[in-house]
C-alpha cells in the first residue's frame, strides 16, 4: 500500500501536468435550470441531490433565494444531460436559502423542505403529490409553513434524518444571528399535521453554514458535522449519536477552526488511514482541513492544516472560499479538493481544484474551472452526469444569475 505522502506527491506531479494544459481553459458549463425573473428564478442558493423517481438517476433541488421558486429539476439520463432538465416550481416562498428531499410522511413520494431568512423567517413543508406521473405538476404539490418555527429565525440549513430512531424522518436544523440554534425538529405521528412537529435546540449557534451526517468515530451510527462561521463558538462541531435510551446526542464537541469563518465542508478520508477527516473553506483564509486522530474528539486533538492558503483575503487567482468537496477529479492518484468562491470578481475565477495537500505547489497545481463568468457561487455536487467515467461538477450561482449548472470534466 502507498504511503499518504507518496500518494500526495505522485498526485501532485500529475495534477501539476494537468494544470499545465488547462490553467487558463475553463471546463464547458451547462444550464440544468436559468435565472427567469418571472418565474421566480433569480439567485439560485444551494444544490441538494435525491433520487425522487426511483430511475438511479439523481435529481436536484434549489430554492432560489432572490426570487421566491423552489426548483426541483429531474435528471434526463447522460444522452440529454447537455440539455436544460425538465422542472417544476413545488412552492413559492420568498428569503429560500435551502431545499433539500425528504419524505416526510413516509408514503414512497419525495417531498421537499425549505428553509428561509429575510422578513420571511420560516421552515416550510412542499408536500409531492403520491402519483408519480404528477411529480412535474405544480398543481399537484401543496405548501404548508411549520408553525414552531414560523418566524422564529434565520433558517439556513437542514439535514433530514430519522433522529430518535422512530422510523420517521425528522429533520436536523441550523439557523443564524440573534437567537440561532443547532436543533431537531421531531416528527409527530402523522407527519402531515405540520403544528405537531416539535423543535428541540441542541446548542447555540452565531451562523450555521453545514450540517452534515456521517459515522465520524466508526461505531455503525451516523453522527452529526456541522460549520458555524460567526459568533463565540465558530468553527467545526461534532454532535455523536448515542446509544442509550431517550439520548440522542453527547454534548456537542468543537473539532477544530476556533475563531474561523468557516463556511461549507466535507467528510472524507483524506490520508487513507481509514479514519474520516474534514475539509472545510475558511472564507477570508482558503481552505483547512481537519486530520482524525487515533482517538475520536473530544479525547483526541485533530490536526488542523491550512491549503490553498489565502492572502490578502483572497486567491491569487479566485475569490473567497465558500464551498469544498473531495474526489478524484483527474483519474490519477489521489484525491483533489474541488472549491466554490463567493467574491469572484475582476477576472478571478469562482471555481478550481487542486490536491488535498496542495499548498505545496497551489500556483501550479490549482486548476481552473469556471473562469472569470460569475462572482458568487454555492455548494458542490461532484457526480458522473454524462457517463465517461469521470466525476462532474455541478453548483449553482447566485449573483449574476447563472442559475443551476454542471461544469463537464475533461479528463476523459
Amino acid at each position: 500500500m502507498k504511503t499518504t505522502h507518496s500518494i500526495a506527491a505522485a498526485g501532485l506531479i500529475a495534477l501539476a501536468a494537468t494544470a499545465a494544459g488547462q490553467e487558463t481553459i475553463p471546463w464547458k458549463r451547462h444550464t440544468i435550470d436559468a435565472a427567469d425573473k418571472t418565474a421566480g428564478k433569480l439567485g439560485a442558493d444551494g444544490v441538494r441531490l435525491s433520487d425522487v423517481n426511483g430511475d438511479g438517476l439523481p435529481d436536484v433541488v434549489t430554492g432560489w433565494e432572490n426570487g421566491d421558486a423552489i426548483r426541483v429539476c429531474l435528471n434526463p439520463g447522460p444522452e440529454k444531460a447537455r440539455d436544460p432538465w425538465p422542472g417544476v416550481s413545488v412552492g413559492r416562498v420568498p428569503d429560500a436559502e435551502d431545499a433539500v428531499f425528504a419524505d416526510l410522511d413516509g408514503d414512497g413520494a419525495m417531498d421537499v423542505v425549505s428553509c428561509t431568512e429575510g422578513k420571511t423567517r420560516t421552515v416550510f413543508f412542499h408536500w409531492a403529490p403520491r402519483e408519480k406521473e404528477r411529480y412535474l405538476d405544480a398543481a399537484a404539490w401543496t405548501t404548508e409553513a411549520v408553525p414552531a418555527l414560523a418566524k422564529q429565525g434565520l433558517w439556513m440549513y437542514c439535514l433530514p434524518c430519522d433522529v430518535n430512531r422512530d422510523g420517521r424522518i425528522d429533520l436536523v436544523l441550523g439557523s443564524k444571528g440573534a437567537g440561532a440554534t443547532v436543533g431537531w425538529l421531531e416528527s409527530p405521528a402523522d407527519p402531515r399535521v405540520p403544528a405537531d412537529w416539535k423543535y428541540h435546540v441542541l446548542h447555540e449557534a452565531g451562523w450555521i453554514m453545514s450540517i452534515r451526517a456521517a459515522d465520524l468515530d466508526g461505531d455503525g451510527d451516523e453522527d452529526v458535522v456541522f460549520s458555524d462561521r460567526k459568533g463565540e463558538g465558530t468553527g467545526v462541531w461534532w454532535l455523536e449519536r448515542t446509544g442509550e435510551v431517550g439520548s440522542h446526542f453527547a454534548k456537542p464537541a468543537r473539532l477544530g477552526l476556533a475563531g474561523e469563518e468557516v463556511m461549507f465542508l466535507d467528510i472524507a478520508d483524506l490520508d487513507s488511514d481509514g479514519r474520516l477527516d474534514i475539509v472545510a473553506a475558511v472564507r477570508e483564509r482558503g481552505v483547512a482541513t481537519l486530520i482524525q486522530p487515533e482517538t475520536p474528539a473530544p479525547d483526541g486533538e485533530w490536526k488542523r492544516e491550512f491549503t490553498f492558503a489565502w492572502e490578502d483575503g483572497k486567491g491569487e487567482r479566485f475569490g473567497t472560499a465558500k464551498a469544498v468537496r473531495v474526489g478524484d477529479l483527474d483519474g490519477g492518484p489521489g484525491l483533489e479538493i474541488a472549491v466554490t468562491c463567493e467574491n469572484a470578481k475582476g477576472g478571478l475565477s469562482g471555481v478550481f481544484y487542486g490536491p488535498v495537500y496542495g499548498v505545496l505547489f497551489s500556483r501550479l497545481t490549482n486548476v481552473d474551472i469556471s473562469g472569470p463568468e460569475g462572482h458568487k457561487y454555492d455548494r458542490i455536487e461532484l457526480l458522473d452526469l454524462d457517463a465517461d467515467g469521470d466525476l462532474d461538477l455541478m453548483t449553482c450561482e447566485e449573483r449574476d444569475n447563472l442559475g443551476v449548472f454542471w461544469y463537464e470534466n475533461p479528463a476523459k
